[in-house]
């Protein structure tokens, strides 16, 4: 009999091409997203090599962080950089018969948005961009993260990535939220606790009664800031509640064969007994809204408390670091969090965005 597995493990042995001495691994990519920002290079060093990408329907070509938010982005981007970006990202589509969603479409949005959107995101699935925020797509059960330029063109051209395996970190949030408190508060809390450096050099997977209650858009968001937390990714097993979000999909498997995906899915859980290096456990109950007060995610504390004290962290550098961040943000500690002025707010992003964060 095997070994007791994590989700992690599980996903990782699967996609293993080859593994050197050292533990160098040649991984398989399931699926790669592609935007306008970290691409051009890929592209060009493709056309300059002569080469072709190597599964184009595995490749999602989107429009994404260059688009105005204005109601008149039809007419074109005013913006020379921003629109020179767009052009070369459609451009490169059409010449590498990769799938291109323009500012036009109606499908167009945040890149990992339209990926469980559109059913291309699914579980037990290797995912990457160009974009540290890729981690988002764990929500699905996949093992989803950021890649930079010169392995953006690796994946287009080979369907595959170099990589050494992360160790595994299990954060557990059992109990009951309370009312108001959201996915965002979950995953601040999280941060507070291990700090942004807390999950370097690990995967992340999300458990526990308040995990499995949120949505999957809430599990996104969970997901999505594991990197502000130091992780490589951040993942949640699949369930019920992800079956039933991805079942009617554009993208998604139907009839039996989304049956015998369900079959499958439903393995990709950690293991009764399997080992995690780093174990983080949280009362759901005991987390209340989470504001910030520094300049770091995890400069937090409750609504309900005050400014801390930066005199009270023994690390020295640690200490002058946040006595920077509160004269930045022109604060001093004690200061109710209740008693400060809100000027401006700013309510879209990739750990958002979605319409049930307005509701």
């Amino acid at each position: 009999m095997s070994a007791p597995r994590t989700l992690y493990d599980k996903i990782w042995d699967d996609h293993v091409v080859d593994q050197q001495e050292d533990g160098t691994c040649l991984l398989y990519i399931d699926r790669h997203l592609v935007h306008e920002v970290t691409s051009p290079q890929a592209f060009e060093g493709l056309r300059m090599a002569g080469r072709k990408v190597r599964h184009p329907e595995k490749t999602l070509a989107v429009v994404d962080h260059n688009v105005p938010t204005s109601p008149d982005r039809i007419n074109g981007i005013k913006n020379e950089e921003s629109r020179i970006q767009v052009e070369a990202l459609a451009k490169n589509a059409a010449d590498f018969g990769v799938e291109y969603y323009s500012e036009r479409d109606k499908r167009q949005g945040v890149v990992h948005i339209v990926g469980p959107e559109q059913g291309f995101t699914l579980p037990g699935m290797t995912i990457v961009c160009g974009d540290s925020h890729t981690s988002t797509h764990g929500a699905f059960g996949s093992l989803a993260h950021g890649i930079g330029t010169s392995e953006v063109e690796h994946v287009l051209a080979t369907q595959t990535l170099i990589q050494k395996k992360a160790k595994n970190m299990l954060v557990r949030v059992n109990g009951k939220l309370a009312p108001g408190v959201t996915a965002k508060d979950i995953t601040l809390a999280i941060i507070g606790e291990i700090g942004t450096a807390g999950g370097t050099g690990y995967v992340i997977e999300y458990a526990g009664d308040a995990i499995r209650s949120l949505s999957m858009e809430g599990r996104m968001t969970v997901c999505n800031m594991s990197i502000e937390g130091g992780a490589r990714a951040g993942l949640i097993a699949p369930d019920e509640t992800t079956f039933a979000y991805i079942k009617d999909k554009p993208r998604a498997p139907k009839g039996e064969a989304l049956e015998q995906a369900i079959s499958y899915w439903k393995t990709l859980h950690s293991d009764e007994g399997a080992h995690f290096d780093k174990i983080v456990e949280l009362d759901a109950a005991k987390i209340s809204p989470v504001v910030s007060w520094g300049s770091s995610p995890e400069d937090v504390v409750f609504v309900t408390d005050i400014v801390p004290n930066p005199d009270e962290i023994k690390d020295e550098t640690k200490r002058a670091s946040k006595w920077r961040a509160l004269d930045y943000m022109g604060l001093k500690p004690g200061i109710k969090m209740t008693d400060i002025k809100i000027d401006r707010v700013f309510i879209g992003s990739c750990t958002n965005s979605r319409i049930e964060d307005l509701r």
